[in-house]
C-alpha cells in the first residue's frame, strides 16, 4: 500500500478560519484523495476547501460528527481510511506514523495519542480530567486500555470499517467505534502524535458538558452488549445495596422501637429481590456473550484459512497450467533442436 490507497476524510462545520492549511498540509504531504464532508457551513467552510483541491460533500444527516463519518465511509471505496478533525489541532507529519502499522500489516485501526506530546493549550483543564475519567471508565468496562480513545485522529482499513456497526450521530462516535473494536476484536494499535492547540480566530464546536454526557452514555449503554455484566450489575447491585439499607432501617426500627414500616419494608424485599435478579441475568448473559465471542474467532479464523487455502489452490492450479504449457511446447521441438525451434508441420504429423 501507499498514500494512493489512503482517503483522508474530514468532517467540518464552520472551519473556514483552520481548513484550507488543513487540505493543502495533507497534499503536500502527497494525499491526492481528500474528503471533506461538512455540516452545513455558514462561513464559506465548503468553497475554501474545494479552492485547496479537496473533494467536499455537503451532509445528508442532522448535523453532528458521528453522523457526517459514518456518510464518509459509505462515499469513498479506499483501502484505507485516515479520519481527523478540520481545526487544524492534528498535523499531517504524522500521518506516516499513522499509516505505518496498517502498510505494514500489525494492525487494521490506528488511534493516535494526544496526550504522548501535547501542546500547550491545546486542552483546558476540565477536557483533560473529563478524558482521564472516560478513558479509565473505557479500560475498566471493556478491558482494554487505548490510551485516549476519544482521539479525532484515527486509521482504519476497509475490512474494519466494514464490521463495525456505527450509529452515534455525534461526538460519541469515537468511543462507539473504539468499543466497537473491542467487540470485533478489531487488532488496534496506538501511537504517539503531536496535538496542537486551535488557533486564536477558530472555535471549537465541542461543549464539554453536553457532550461530555452523551460519551459517557455512549460508553455505559454499548456495555450492554460488549460487557453485560458490568451493565447489569451495576444497576443490580445499586439496587441491591438500597433494598439493604432499607431493610437495614426497619430492622433497626422495629426492634429498637417496636415501630414497624411495611411499606418500606416492601419496597425493601423489592429492591433485593429486583438486584439479585439483575446480578444473575448479567452472570447469564456474560456467559451468552463469551461464548457468542468465541464461536465468531472461531468463524473468522475458519474463513481466513479457507480464503487463504483458495488463494494457493488459485496459484498452484496456475502453476500447473504454465508448466503444462512449457511441457506442450517442449514436444513440440523435434529431438535435438534447440528450446527456441518448433518441429515442421511434417515432422509434428509424424
Amino acid at each position: 500500500m501507499d498514500y494512493d490507497d489512503v482517503c483522508v476524510l474530514v468532517p467540518t462545520l464552520n472551519e473556514s478560519e483552520t481548513i484550507g492549511p488543513v487540505v493543502e498540509s495533507f497534499a503536500a504531504e502527497g494525499f491526492d484523495d481528500i474528503l471533506v464532508i461538512d455540516g452545513g457551513s455558514t462561513d464559506g467552510t465548503q468553497s475554501i476547501a474545494e479552492e485547496k483541491g479537496a473533494r467536499v460533500v455537503q451532509q445528508r444527516g442532522s448535523e453532528g460528527k458521528g453522523q457526517a463519518l459514518q456518510e464518509g465511509f459509505e462515499l469513498t471505496d479506499a483501502p484505507v481510511v485516515l479520519m481527523l478533525d478540520g481545526d487544524q489541532t492534528y498535523r499531517a507529519e504524522d500521518a506516516a506514523a499513522m499509516l505505518e502499522p496498517i502498510f505494514e500489516g500489525r494492525a487494521d485501526h490506528v488511534i493516535g495519542d494526544r496526550f504522548a506530546d501535547m501542546e500547550d493549550g491545546a486542552m483546558t483543564r476540565l477536557n483533560r480530567f473529563g478524558n482521564g475519567v472516560i478513558n479509565r471508565a473505557f479500560s475498566v468496562i471493556h478491558g482494554r486500555d487505548y490510551q485516549d480513545i476519544l482521539s479525532g485522529y484515527r486509521a482504519l482499513t476497509r475490512d474494519s470499517i466494514d464490521r463495525l456497526s456505527l450509529t452515534e450521530d455525534h461526538f460519541g462516535i469515537e468511543t462507539e467505534m473504539a468499543v466497537e473494536c473491542v467487540k470485533h476484536n478489531v487488532r488496534t494499535e496506538v501511537v504517539p502524535i503531536r496535538y496542537l492547540a486551535r488557533p486564536d480566530d477558530s472555535e471549537t464546536n465541542l461543549r464539554p458538558f453536553r457532550d461530555g454526557a452523551d460519551i459517557i452514555l455512549t460508553l455505559y449503554k454499548m456495555a450492554k452488549t460488549n460487557n453485560p455484566l458490568f451493565y447489569f450489575g451495576s444497576v443490580g447491585t445499586a439496587s441491591l445495596v438500597v433494598g439493604l439499607v432499607l431493610g437495614s432501617y426497619v430492622a433497626v426500627e422495629w426492634i429498637t422501637a417496636n415501630i414497624s414500616h411495611e411499606v418500606l419494608a416492601f419496597l425493601g424485599g423489592l429492591a433485593i429481590i429486583f438486584g439479585v435478579q439483575l446480578l444473575m441475568f448479567g452472570v447469564l448473559s456474560d456467559m451468552i456473550v463469551t461464548v457468542n465471542r468465541e464461536q465468531t474467532r472461531q468463524l473468522e479464523d475458519l474463513t481466513q484459512r479457507l480464503s487463504e487455502d483458495r488463494t494457493r489452490g488459485a496459484t498452484r492450479v496456475d502453476e500447473s497450467e504454465s508448466a503444462n504449457a512449457a511441457d506442450g511446447a517442449a514436444g513440440d521441438r523435434p529431438e535435438g533442436s534447440p528450446p527456441g525451434q518448433e518441429a515442421s508441420a511434417p515432422e509434428r504429423r509424424g
